[in-house]
């Protein structure tokens, strides 16, 4: 089973994130539009809905393609992925003004306020949750499509 061996690592990378998109959106849909909480998702979510399983799909074909020369662990692959993400995610959200930097923390959507302090463990947390997802959910779905 060697035919579109690039195809097959995008397919499963893309689905941890579709399937925790798909379940936030639902979510947040429901607490939108049936309990009418001012959330301003439409904001929010749809950057990360088209761009999230993509950039996985795309890191888990470079991973595939990385395994000969370079062997390292899927969930350690994984865990640098956030290192690409945040910096460029947190531009782009403070170019766009969804994201504010006061003297004290941050500010997300004028609305929730967030102290330095605190933002030292949310780099860890992220990798860490990068780590779990990518060893056992997109490396078992590589293994079942027959790329391990």
């Amino acid at each position: 089973m060697n035919q579109h061996r690039y195809l097959r690592a995008y397919m499963a990378g893309i689905v941890a994130p579709t399937l925790f998109l798909l379940v936030v959106l639902a979510v947040f849909c429901i607490a939108r539009f049936g309990l009418k909480v001012p959330a301003p998702i439409e904001q929010v979510i749809v950057f990360p809905m088209a761009i999230m399983p993509n950039v996985f799909g795309l890191w888990n074909i470079l991973y595939v393609k990385l395994q000969p020369h370079w062997h390292t662990p899927i969930g350690l692959h994984g865990a640098l992925l956030p290192f690409i993400l945040a910096p460029f995610g947190f531009f782009t959200a403070s170019s766009l003004g969804l994201v504010k930097i006061t003297n004290g923390g941050v500010l997300y959507f004028n609305a929730l306020y967030v102290p330095y302090g605190l933002l030292v463990f949310v780099p860890l947390i992220g990798i860490a949750l990068y780590y779990l997802v990518w060893k056992y959910i997109v490396g078992s779905l590589n293994a079942l499509v027959g790329l391990k």
